[in-house]
């Protein structure tokens, strides 16, 4: 049975550009047709793409990505994944952006390529996974401490029409309705209410 080189590609949103993990597919020789493309995010491996290339992979084959983060973000799942294509189904995995992450040794028994690759993929699954989480609590610290200096986010209040009070008094006494309230200043009819129980 011929072995196939398939290749996976991540970006998180559909407005990323994946340009650079194509070029790098392309250059390491993976045909377009056994490429595999998800558009989103890595924190699960619950994505489309990425279940049918594991479906496809089978023993001898060679799954390529372009850096060790395209295959997910969690620590624990990411050394998972690795250990179903690598041990469950028998397939190599080449990192291009790490190369002692080529598993391709392993295939001809190299125990000393197992190690090394195996002492690698922790290492750097620990450390993205920490950078994450460092980048996430450094992201919180800065958005209280811009709290505290008064910084306010989200977008700014609305502010009321010259003739809110005319229109309010109008409201109040009956004259017109929330809705028409509403309408005659221009804003939806859940804003005028909100402006009236403020």
């Amino acid at each position: 049975m011929e072995n196939h080189i398939y290749g996976y590609i991540r970006v998180s949103t559909l407005a990323q550009h994946d340009d650079r993990q194509w070029l790098a597919m392309d250059e390491f020789g993976v045909s377009r047709e056994f490429v595999f493309a998800d558009k989103q995010s890595g924190k699960d491996f619950a994505r489309p793409a990425y279940q049918k290339m594991l479906s496809r992979l089978s023993v001898g084959d060679t799954l390529v990505v372009k850096s060790l983060d395209r295959l997910g973000r969690d620590y624990n799942e990411m050394l998972e994944q690795w250990r179903i294509i690598t041990k469950d189904k028998g397939a190599a995995i080449v990192v291009l952006d790490l190369p002692l992450l080529d598993t391709r040794e392993r295939i001809a028994g190299d125990l000393t390529g197992i190690l090394i690759s195996d002492i690698v993929l922790q290492l750097f699954s620990y450390v993205a996974q920490t950078e994450r989480d460092m980048n996430h609590q450094r992201t919180m610290e800065g958005i209280e401490a811009a709290r505290a200096r008064g910084v306010e986010f989200g977008r700014p209040p609305r502010q009321k029409p010259t003739d809110f009070e005319a229109v309010r008094t109008a409201w109040e006494t009956g004259e017109l309705s929330e809705r028409e309230a509403a309408r005659r200043l221009g804003v939806a009819r859940s804003t005028f209410h909100k402006w009236t129980h403020e």
